[in-house]
């Protein structure tokens, strides 16, 4: 569990804490990192690990509960729920990578960046250990 949710948000981004949050816990499930009945941390232990607003987490957290990707137990941790056992297809996981991508090439083009400049800069990063 904590593996899975070892990763750092982007406090300069112009997406909000929450939806970073909501769309790490989506890919996630979507690649089968984490699978239906896996515990997610705490609402105060996630805000604790990224120093957020537990407040944050716990949005996140209920919009996600409320599409159906996790379930409340009382009493007992959060977890995924029971219907997404395995991995989505390679199709449905470039769907949800999609946006990003778009957003980085509008981005490259209003730098005006050459497109080979781009792809290089994509592959180094791709590239680089993403452990942090």
């Amino acid at each position: 569990m904590d593996d899975d949710f070892a990763f750092s948000i982007q406090t300069g981004s112009a997406e909000p804490i929450y939806r970073q949050l909501i769309d790490h816990v989506r890919r996630r499930v979507a690649s089968g990192q984490i699978k239906a009945g896996d515990e997610i941390p705490s609402v105060r232990e996630l805000a604790q690990r990224l120093a957020v607003h537990p407040m944050t987490i716990s949005k996140a957290y209920s919009l996600l509960e409320a599409e159906g990707l996790l379930e409340r137990r009382r009493g007992l941790a959060m977890r995924v729920a029971a219907q997404h056992q395995a991995a989505r297809s390679t199709d449905e996981r470039i769907t949800l990578l999609r946006p990003a991508l778009a957003r980085a090439a509008a981005e490259a083009r209003q730098l005006q960046l050459p497109r080979h400049t781009v792809l290089q800069l994509f592959q180094d990063i791709l590239d680089e250990d993403d452990t942090p």
